[in-house]
């Protein structure tokens, strides 16, 4: 199965790659500029000439920008939705929680086609989410991946009260919540709020599992310092992101 994914990964990165120099020249000729005070734009960098520090930045400053309350709005106008008609070229690949209080595009200051986005409850990853983020990584060169709990996560509470409670949810809830337990058990034995620490430590669980437990098509780019997986905690009181695991 590996070398089939493989496969069929190594084919979709040529067409990719082709839509992609389709792209730039569409782009180029529209000679797209963001206004003046607006999120700093990629320009002509393409997401694989950023570093994954540079890319990291951007998300830093976009948070700035959120908490000061300035908006994305060239972003996501017409002229930048026709830029990418062709292809994608985010800089950020980001999974978070199906939250409806955190959508990472307004956190960030980012418009259309600039995070790759893997959304379920408990900001956990299965296969699917795995498949995605491999797929940002591989085919769409993100230099950069982030897993992002948040204050008050209703799927990390129903673990808690899991652990706490031997509480039982109905239909796929249960099942749903069953890989945030482990990070509970872990920080039950921590000091401090045992809520908030369990949503620190399910976001370091899977920042651990995608930097160490991963397919070669992760571990490789990873090893070569084209890709950084880190970890990020969103308060839902102030608005602030803080980065967390950097290493």
């Amino acid at each position: 199965m590996k070398t089939e994914r493989r496969t069929f990964l190594a084919s979709m990165g040529g067409a990719v790659a082709l839509s992609g120099a389709l792209s730039g020249c569409a782009s180029a000729a529209q000679g797209y500029a963001p206004q003046a005070g607006a999120a700093p734009a990629l320009g002509a960098r393409s997401p694989e000439n950023l570093t994954p520090d540079e890319a990291l930045e951007l998300l830093r400053q976009g948070n700035a920008r959120f908490l000061s309350g300035e908006l994305a709005q060239d972003m996501t106008n017409a002229q930048r939705r026709l830029q990418l008609l062709q292809t994608q070229r985010p800089f950020a690949a980001y999974v978070t929680c199906s939250d409806s209080r955190v959508p990472p595009e307004l956190l960030f200051g980012r418009g259309l086609g600039e995070l790759f986005i893997i959304r379920n409850a408990g900001n956990t990853v299965d296969t699917v989410a795995l498949g995605s983020v491999e797929y940002a990584v591989a085919i769409l060169n993100v230099p950069l991946v982030v897993v992002m709990g948040h204050e008050s996560c209703g799927a990390v509470a129903a673990a808690v009260q899991v652990v706490t409670e031997n509480a039982t949810f109905p239909g796929q809830i249960g099942r749903m919540i069953e890989p945030i337990i482990p990070a509970v058990l872990q920080a039950r034995n921590e000091p401090g709020e045992l809520m908030d620490n369990s949503v620190r430590a399910n976001v370091r669980r899977v920042v651990d599992y995608l930097r160490n437990q991963t397919d070669p098509i992760m571990q490789e780019p990873l090893r070569a310092g084209r890709v950084k997986v880190v970890g990020a905690y969103y308060n839902l009181e102030s608005g602030k992101v803080d980065f967390i695991d950097l290493a």
